[in-house]
């Protein structure tokens, strides 16, 4: 594939004389101002490199290529110019970001072989970025596998969460939902950790031994050192920490972070996990909702208004089909469980309330085949509009 690559300069001659030189090697793009070229990174393909000069008019090249970092992070940015001073060059390093630094009248040769190093800087980032990807998510796809299988009905509700975090986030105008989407996946990716005793007692939602209480206590913290080991993971494992952290400081961990310098990813889970707790408890979520709305200083306000919403708004738009009782080769994903699956012998496999996914119901049919579950079972499908 040939390379992209922008050009953006305010004399249209020096355009037309870099596309004749150039365009035989390069897809070249051209732009007369910062905004016009900005204009063409939202709404285009990635390019690979941009070459800016320095002296336009109502953007110059250091502003221009700032937003244009913001907006394309894995171009590199080179900077063409015949203002050739020291701040210039100090600028377009700090502020710009820029890879090469060259000045005007530039031989074609060198500008060939700045283009050229350029490139291989992108492929080189490029790179990493396919390897890292397929790292992380090969990490957490792997960990969430696990999850499922030792605990396939928290598995059920964290899929859940992730969707109901996404959409909060999303709301609350957050600018990216992927790390919030991961820690709500990964939240309690510790449970794995739990003794096969404590994990039956944590789900029959027995009492515990002070002992286990304490392990439990510290799920977020053993949680957050699973996944800080996987790279690029850093904030999500943040999130995770101060899951359950209290808005007014107070709660785990015992430190001095407090109201909004508690990360926001982290003060929506808070929130959600709290009032997952209540639904499993049979409160409704308006009544949920008033009675954490009065405890002053452990919810952030603003998400806990967001939240209120969303499920006002949810339960406005949700339609059911009356209840099906179907066989478990008939599952699909989306239906919600009106009562809990059972194995023959009464062992609950999944609790009533919850949405199937792929997984799990996959799970169902792996489990059904060797051991048999209790048929039909009874869940409500969404109508589709």
């Amino acid at each position: 594939m040939v390379a992209r690559v922008l050009f953006v300069d305010d004399e249209e001659n020096i355009l037309n004389g870099i596309k004749r030189q150039l365009r035989k090697q390069y897809q070249i793009s051209t732009a007369l101002s910062g905004a016009a070229a900005l204009e063409l990174i939202k709404e285009n393909d990635e390019f690979a490199v941009i070459v800016s000069d320095m002296r336009m008019p109502e953007m110059d090249g250091v502003e221009f290529l700032h937003r244009a970092r913001e907006l394309s992070p894995h171009s590199v940015r080179v900077m063409l110019t015949g203002n050739a001073d020291q701040q210039t060059a100090i600028d377009a390093v700090n502020r710009g970001a820029v890879y090469r630094f060259m000045t005007k009248p530039c031989p074609v040769s060198l500008l060939v072989e700045s283009v050229e190093a350029a490139l291989e800087q992108y492929r080189l980032i490029k790179s990493e970025q396919e390897l890292l990807q397929g790292t992380v998510n090969g990490s957490i796809k792997l960990l969430t596998d696990i999850l499922s299988m030792v605990a396939p009905e928290t598995f059920g509700k964290l899929t859940e969460l992730r969707e109901t975090a996404r959409e909060i986030a999303r709301a609350m105008r957050l600018m990216t939902t992927w790390d919030i989407e991961m820690a709500a996946m990964l939240s309690k990716i510790a449970y794995v950790t739990l003794p096969p005793q404590t994990l039956a007692r944590v789900r029959a939602s027995k009492p515990l031994e002070p002992a286990e209480q304490l392990v439990i206590e510290r799920l977020p913290e053993t949680s957050s050192k699973l996944v800080a080991n996987i790279p690029r993971l850093e904030q999500v494992a943040r999130i995770i920490l101060y899951q359950l952290k209290n808005f007014d400081g107070s709660g785990f961990p015992k430190d001095i972070l407090a109201g909004h310098d508690i990360p926001l990813e982290s003060r929506i889970l808070k929130v959600l996990h709290d009032l997952s707790v209540q639904s499993e408890n049979g409160v409704s979520t308006t009544v949920a909702l008033k009675q954490m709305s009065g405890k002053v200083g452990r919810y952030d306000p603003k998400v806990l208004q967001t939240v209120g919403w969303f499920f006002m708004a949810s339960e406005e738009e949700e339609k059911l089909r009356p209840p099906l009782d179907v066989m478990v080769a008939g599952l699909t994903p989306g239906a919600t469980l009106i009562h809990p699956v059972e194995t023959m012998e009464g062992h609950t496999l999944i609790t009533a309330g919850q949405k199937l996914t792929e997984t799990m119901i996959q799970r169902l049919v792996n489990y059904h085949q060797v051991h048999r579950v209790r048929e039909p079972i009874r869940v409500a499908i969404p109508v589709q509009t």
